[in-house]
């Protein structure tokens, strides 16, 4: 038996217009959109209609099972918490990242992220998750045990995407000690002999580990279909090594020659939401707005705040000349999608699951206020 309902008197928004109307779906999926206002159905008074975020990287899911150094919630209910969080902020598509490769200043031990992703499972067919979850394996090449950890994952369906990163200074993100210093000598409360032995040793592991562990983590990826990401890249040579390697994502790169180069090569540049509504990057590389206003910017992430991926696109809408709300919400929906091979969402178009947000805003913060998913209201 199938099912219908009507979302009318809406501004929906679509890839490259918004017209005032109404949606009809059936059976999960986007049956007709209408540029009429219907007599039947929920009227949802004015407000936008706009496909389900898909959140690409978010390290949220970590800050719930890890909420202090040393402790670890239980992990259905860190799920569900972050679960519900995501979907609130409009997000109906989920990346999790699971960090992969440890030492003995950070990461997890090998089996800890297989256990949360057996969770993740778990909470699926469980009916517990409001979001469609999907995992993103953050691998920190620059680790001995990288690709130990990553053998867990070799048969999971769940994984869909991949970054490479390294995180030792003098590399990418950390190019210049001033922002290093910060994260892993003040912020830890070394010694300056303690913090002198530990970036030695970074840098060991690097020199070491890095390139043997990003070209097999890439082939591995090429050989299953997973999509990779690059992160950090800061320099031409390291876009032209991520498109040797076959990235389709750039996260975060650290330099406008890196951002506009992997633009120009057709990678996605993604850069933090948390970014735009700041006005910078909280580590103090580039601005996310300054690339949107180049034409370099792709894809949105809410990174560590999930409200910031429904903010941020107002904001650029509101602020950038060359973007308009459209344009603005591809960042966070379409564009994402199509990068990650996600055909069949990120888009209100015929044909498509019903992922809709619902959203008021007369001026300032949008008001996220309801979300359907395969057209079940789940917020």
């Amino acid at each position: 038996m199938s099912s219908e309902q009507v979302l009318t008197n809406a501004r929906i928004v679509l890839e490259d217009d918004i017209v005032e109307g109404s949606v009809l779906i059936r059976d999960g999926r986007i049956a007709d959109i209408s540029e009429r206002t219907s007599r039947v159905g929920e009227d949802v008074e004015g407000d936008y209609l706009l496909p389900g975020l898909i959140e690409l990287h978010t390290d949220h899911l970590e800050a719930h099972y890890s909420p202090r150094p040393g402790v670890r919630w239980l992990k259905i209910a860190a799920i569900q918490a972050h679960d519900a969080q995501v979907v609130t902020s409009g997000i109906t598509t989920v990346f999790d990242c699971l960090r992969l490769g440890s030492d003995e200043e950070s990461g997890f031990p090998k089996g800890e992220m297989r256990s949360m992703a057996d969770a993740l499972a778990q909470a699926k067919a469980e009916g517990r998750l409001r979001a469609d979850h999907l995992i993103h394996l953050r691998c920190e090449v620059s680790t001995n045990d990288v690709l130990e950890h990553f053998e867990d994952f070799h048969d999971d369906p769940q994984v869909r995407l991949v970054s490479l990163m390294d995180h030792a200074p003098g590399q990418r993100q950390f190019q210049t000690m001033d922002q290093y210093t910060l994260y892993y000598k003040t912020k830890r409360g070394l010694t300056d002999e303690a913090f002198a032995a530990f970036v030695e040793r970074q840098q060991a592991l690097s020199e070491r580990y890095a390139a043997p562990h990003r070209t097999a983590l890439a082939q591995a990826c090429v050989k299953r279909g997973i999509t990779i990401a690059s992160h950090d890249d800061a320099t031409l040579a390291h876009v032209e090594e991520s498109i040797g390697y076959g990235v389709r994502l750039a996260e975060f790169p650290t330099s406008f020659e890196a951002a506009e180069a992997s633009h120009r090569a057709g990678l996605s540049v993604l850069m933090g939401a948390p970014n735009v509504v700041r006005g910078k990057s909280h580590s103090g590389n580039i601005a996310a707005r300054d690339l949107a206003e180049r034409g370099v910017l792709d894809v949105l992430s809410s990174d560590y705040v999930p409200f910031s991926l429904i903010h941020a696109p107002f904001i650029l809408a509101d602020e950038v000349e060359s973007i308009d709300l459209p344009n603005a919400i591809a960042l966070v929906t379409a564009t994402p999608a199509r990068t990650v091979g996600l055909s069949d969402r990120g888009r209100i178009a015929v044909g498509l699951r019903a992922d809709i947000v619902r959203v008021h805003r007369p001026e300032g913060i949008p008001v996220v206020r309801s979300v359907w998913r395969e057209g079940r209201r789940v917020a």
